[in-house]
């Protein structure tokens, strides 16, 4: 056993990885799977009873196989995808692309709101996004594919983790939850402005407790990797630290700098501790400790783990930065809420509020998001373009968690989110959706076609796949339930000796049986965080 996990520990280790490029046509994949799935929903009439196989085979099978048999060559399954969805566009929209009447009544019943139903009388500014949900799922089953799919030949190893710098498919997918993780935290204080100037101790508190189930999931997989001598990548996060731990301290730092974030933008704030992280690992010696360092205590034994926390702290800032712009109606509200609460404070008038009264619903302005998206974008890239020039940036470092590493995440997930907003808007641009098509929005519709629900309805809605939803909605323990399958499977087959064939039948199966999970534990929260 301890030769076969010497080997096993040696076949995930050392690797370089890939090319930035590699990485996202590999991840271009589940967009192209997104457009069939699109192209197939508003075109062609759905068949419940088949509606689980035709969306693991549509949305997860694609995903399982561009990181395998297809990752060398993942432009060509992609044309594969986009030629039927070039055919289908060809058929006429199914009612022009517009939902069912059923859905002008309520939304569906498995559909999952990114917030908590508002007060009596007042409606939250936050509504579910297909887009959002959709990336997350996909960020999540890219993840839980991945971890299982590595430890086999048919994955290969350039999208593994890298040793120390480089770029690789794992590399993105750890930075990528914390991004997502930043997304959602943004629902509390988009709700309440309130919510960043109230007293820090009952936040701390409340934060903590909700904290203290994923740090319980960290010392038990401490211990069930300890007990059971699992191979283990040391140099990941250390001895004994663990991405549970990561997940777990995060959004206690938030807090703590709730007192400066109504004082200047999210992204400033976090693009000045990522800034900070990297002044230190280049001038003050933390690279040559987290690298070089012997283990010799219990700081210097998880060294990876605690040093990286400053710029996973910097990605998850980057992430809630986001969530402000792309989960209220507008981009600018979180920022207007904010100015109208420090007027508020400052005149000590309790009655000078939000600037939306309370009890209205303001339209949304997607195509303004779109813009901002597209404009962060370009930014992030063009600064990670830049970084690559100083002297003092080796490169991306995942395991350092240094500014290249920040930004690429930045700009990867960034990118992607607003792929996948334009893929709903193109497949479902009916004029109905008054999210889409606000008297203030730049997107030109016929005064003919401006027919938009009154007050009393719910505008119609474009739900994300049920099985996205559904994966979305128990993420954690979607996740949870994929490391105990991976270390299952570990235990009982020698995965790095297995064919190809062996392998995928394995990963396909052990991909169906998560994703069956989620799809039966639809429309339930398992996990409330």
């Amino acid at each position: 056993m301890s030769d076969y996990k010497a080997s096993k520990e040696a076949f995930v280790s050392g690797m370089t990885g890939s090319s930035i490029t590699h990485i996202n046509v590999v991840s271009a994949v589940a967009l192209s799977s997104i457009a069939l799935y699109s192209a197939l929903r508003s075109r062609l009439p759905p068949s419940k009873s088949l509606i689980f196989p035709a969306e693991w085979l549509l949305l997860v099978a694609p995903l399982l196989l561009s990181m395998t048999l297809f990752a060398n060559s993942p432009g060509i399954l992609s044309l594969i995808l986009l030629f039927p969805t070039v055919l289908l566009m060809l058929v006429p929209r199914r009612e022009s692309g517009t939902p069912l009447p059923s859905n002008l009544r309520s939304p569906s019943p498995n559909r999952t709101p990114y917030a908590p139903t508002p007060p009596h009388g007042q409606q939250s500014p936050i509504v579910q996004l297909p887009a959002l949900t959709t990336y997350r799922a996909h960020m999540i089953l890219m993840t839980v594919l991945s971890i299982l799919a590595v430890d086999f030949p048919v994955f290969p190893r350039s999208l593994a983790k890298c040793e120390t710098y480089g770029v690789s498919l794992m590399d993105l997918g750890v930075g990528s939850f914390v991004f997502s993780q930043g997304i959602v935290s943004a629902i509390p204080i988009i709700k309440s402005p309130d919510h960043l100037s109230s007293p820090l101790k009952p936040k701390i508190i409340r934060v903590l407790r909700k904290s203290l189930p994923i740090w319980v999931l960290g010392f038990l997989r401490l211990i069930v990797v300890k007990l059971s001598d699992y191979p283990e990548h040391g140099s990941e996060y250390g001895t004994h630290w663990n991405f549970f731990f990561t997940m777990g301290t995060l959004p206690i730092l938030e807090v703590l700098l709730h007192p400066i974030l109504p004082f200047a933008p999210v992204s400033m704030i976090a693009i000045a501790i990522a800034l900070s992280h990297q002044v230190a690992l280049s001038v003050a010696g933390w690279r040559e400790f987290v690298l070089f360092a012997p283990r010799t205590n219990l700081l210097s034994a998880n060294k990876e783990g605690i040093v990286s926390l400053f710029g996973y702290l910097a990605i998850h800032l980057l992430g809630l930065s986001t969530g402000t712009m792309i989960l209220p109606p507008s981009p600018s509200y979180f920022r207007r809420q904010q100015l109208e609460t420090l007027k508020a404070r400052s005149r000590r008038d309790s009655n000078a509020g939000l600037a939306t009264p309370s009890g209205t619903s303001p339209q949304r302005e997607d195509d303004k998001a779109a813009t901002e998206l597209a404009a962060y974008a370009i930014l992030w890239w063009t600064f990670l373009g830049l970084s690559s020039f100083l002297a003092s940036v080796a490169g991306v470092s995942r395991r350092l968690v240094n500014l290249p590493y920040i930004l690429w995440v930045a700009a990867f997930n960034t990118s992607f989110i607003l792929a996948y907003f334009l893929l709903d808007l193109f497949f479902f641009p009916s004029p109905l959706y008054k999210s889409i098509y606000s008297p203030t929005s730049k997107l030109k519709v016929p005064k003919e076609r401006r027919k938009f629900p009154t007050e009393t309805q719910n505008p119609p809605v474009k739900d994300a796949p049920v099985l996205l939803q559904a994966t979305n909605q128990n993420g954690i323990s979607v996740f949870l339930l994929a490391n105990v399958g991976t270390g299952f499977v570990n235990l009982a087959f020698p995965t790095m000796y297995m064919n190809d064939v062996s392998a995928m039948v394995i990963l396909s199966v052990y991909s169906i049986g998560v994703c069956l999970f989620a799809w039966m534990t639809r429309g339930r929260r398992l996990w409330k965080l």
